[in-house]
């Protein structure tokens, strides 16, 4: 037993890396990131927190934290601009049309599994396309 709670619960505020993995499809993303002075470092990214996060991230300041990002939190080229603190760009390895929604498999450097992200299924995202996107 990891966990116990509703469904929702479980989704939204899992209770280890267990639980995060197992609940949701396509399963969560998962990315090793340094607290660094108001933001998230990774290999990947640099991503600016706001003053909440901050707060939040305070007793992780200078460690190595593990991130978890749902593909439904994940946005291409539409949500940008309010995002824009939080863009990086990505390659799209494959599209993965399912009807309601779009998976994209994206790659970039210093992660070395793809990065999957959910998105409308109009989503202009091809194969092989450069793309930004925001978490």
């Amino acid at each position: 037993m990891q966990q116990i709670g509703t469904p929702l619960e479980l989704y939204d505020t899992p209770a280890n890396l267990f639980v995060a993995s197992f609940i949701g499809l396509p399963p969560m993303n998962f990315v090793d990131a340094k607290v660094e002075k108001g933001e998230l470092v990774s290999d990947w990214f640099r991503l600016s927190l706001s003053e909440a996060e901050k707060k939040a991230l305070a007793p992780y300041e200078g460690k190595v934290i593990v991130l978890g990002i749902r593909p439904e939190n994940i946005n291409d080229e539409e949500a940008i601009v309010a995002a824009s603190n939080a863009v990086i760009e990505c390659d799209v390895e494959v599209t993965e049309l399912m009807g309601s929604e779009t998976y994209l498999y994206l790659s970039t450097s210093g992660k070395d599994e793809n990065i999957i992200a959910r998105v409308d299924p109009r989503s202009n995202s091809r194969t092989g396309d450069t793309v930004k996107i925001a978490l």
